[in-house]
């Protein structure tokens, strides 16, 4: 890493796992600079807000030990505001920010809340918020500590355009130390310094200067030429157990030649090298429609929305019927997931989904999956007949190994209980998919993937994302804009 001032994270052989059976480091070491802007990679699952939560004090390393300066601020951004503080207004909710008390509270949350883009009365209740408004309240409850060290997980899930230009301006003035974890390749490259890339696979963290596309590029590289290595030792591997066959079966001074083949073959196996498996993407899938449904499936005469923080009612003139695909937009706030929740659930006063539709419902904050669950019975209960052969196989082409199969969802990383809700909407075989902002927390390398599968499905389709490139991918017929329905 570029020397910009004195070490202040040093990991020294730290060691820690949830469980003895889910190890997430093992004798880690790297350092990190005061000032430095880096960026946290590695696959879902791999670890990194467990990484984020073990700088933060909040785990404690099974070995090996963590150095940080005394007094050290630090402000991490989560995922997800814990349900416990959902009753709180907004004043309240970044007075928690601090211990003591505040006096220039409300100024500060002026400034905060205008760099993550999200305008509203200090007096509302964040229960009340959509989930995309509660991610930058998350993003916004980190910046408004400016701690000595930031750290950012997924801090563009839910931003627009302009809220993600804003955030990166704020990040390349900010003077301390920055991490960040994020699927967005040019969000990362405009102000990343360095790289800490944790591997699954080995629970090692790797550290790399450059900003994020040259270290990217640097890793594919080193990869290639790991693969062409082991392809090398491993023609030379099979050539020595053949000729060591052959020569062992006539005997004599021939077997003495054979041992010596097996032994060069069993070198060239030892200087094999562990290639960065982590590197492979879900398989390509299809969402099949299963019994197919004739006529319209969703019918919307009239829909809710919010305007100047009150619910009023808009027309609407909207039927769907299969291979239909509707985007549905609007600013923050205006209700997106509010609406597609009702509609999932049948509560949308003026929508009515016909008789024998089946719904696949991907909610954003997974809400929809049982997290004292296991993954196992979560994707068994997606299937009508279950069949274990399909469900594995289903299960295997979205990286969910059987480790995981016997995992409690909510032990899950986020990315991964996306994986498993995908799977579910595969094994479920919806006609009607309804989908809330499907590219939280997955690995930029799938999208292109599940952007593939969502174009080519053939029933009805309502799609909430707040992606342009990953929304230029899929079909889509029709366009709902909640901000200029007519009264």
């Amino acid at each position: 890493m570029p020397e910009k001032g004195e070490i202040i994270i040093r990991f020294d052989d730290v060691s820690f796992g949830h469980s003895p059976i889910r190890p997430i480091l093992d004798m880690v070491n790297f350092s990190v600079r005061r000032g430095l802007k880096i960026a946290l990679m590695g696959q879902n699952g791999a670890g990194k807000s467990t990484l984020f939560q073990l700088i933060a004090g909040e785990f404690i390393p099974d070995n090996g030990s963590i150095h940080m300066p005394p007094g050290y601020s630090i402000g991490i951004a989560r995922q997800v505001i814990p349900r416990d503080q959902f009753d709180l207004t907004i004043r309240e909710y970044f007075k928690n920010c601090f211990e003591g008390k505040v006096y220039d509270i409300d100024p500060r949350i002026d400034k905060v809340l205008e760099v993550v883009h999200l305008h509203a009365p200090k007096d509302k209740i964040i229960n009340d918020f959509s989930g995309g408004q509660q991610a930058r309240l998350l993003l916004a409850s980190a910046l408004i500590q400016n701690p000595d060290l930031l750290l950012l997980d997924e801090p563009t899930n839910n931003l627009d355009k302009e809220g993600i230009a804003s955030l990166t301006k704020y990040l390349i003035e900010y003077k301390k130390t920055v991490i960040v974890i994020s699927h967005d390749s040019n969000f990362l490259n405009s102000f990343t310094e360095g790289v800490l890339y944790l591997d699954i696979y080995n629970r090692k963290v790797e550290q790399y200067s450059g900003n994020y596309i040259d270290v990217v590029r640097e890793i594919t590289i080193r990869v290639e030429r790991e693969r062409r290595k082991n392809a090398q030792f491993e023609r030379h591997i099979q050539e020595k157990k053949s000729r060591a066959n052959y020569f062992a079966n006539k005997g004599g001074k021939m077997r003495i030649l054979a041992k010596r083949m097996r032994e060069s073959a069993a070198r060239a196996e030892e200087s094999k090298v562990s290639i960065r498996r982590e590197d492979r993407t879900i398989r390509n899938f299809t969402i099949s429609t299963g019994k197919e449904h004739v006529g319209v499936m969703l019918n919307i005469g009239s829909l809710s929305i919010m305007r100047n923080h009150k619910i009023v009612n808009r027309a609407a003139n909207i039927s769907l019927r299969k291979d239909r695909h509707m985007l549905l937009t609007g600013p923050n706030g205006i209700g997106k997931s509010t609406l597609l929740e009702n509609l999932a659930q049948g509560t949308e006063g003026g929508a009515t989904i016909s008789d024998g539709v089946r719904v696949g419902y991907y909610r954003q904050d997974f809400s929809t999956l049982n997290f004292d669950e296991t993954v196992l019975r979560t994707l068994q209960s997606a299937m009508d007949n279950p069949n274990e052969q399909i469900l594995r196989s289903t299960a295997a082409g979205f990286l969910i190994t059987d480790d995981l199969m016997r995992a409690r969802v909510g032990d899950l990383s986020e990315g991964q209980k996306g994986l498993v809700a995908f799977a579910q909407l595969v094994l479920m075989e919806p006609n009607l998919l309804i989908l809330d902002e499907p590219t939280n927390h997955i690995n930029f390398r799938h999208l292109p993937i599940i952007a593939k599968a969502l174009d080519q499905y053939a029933g009805a389709m309502i799609l909430v994302s707040h992606i342009p490139e990953f929304i230029k991918q899929i079909r889509i017929d029709e366009i709902l804009d909640l901000e200029n329905l007519p009264c």
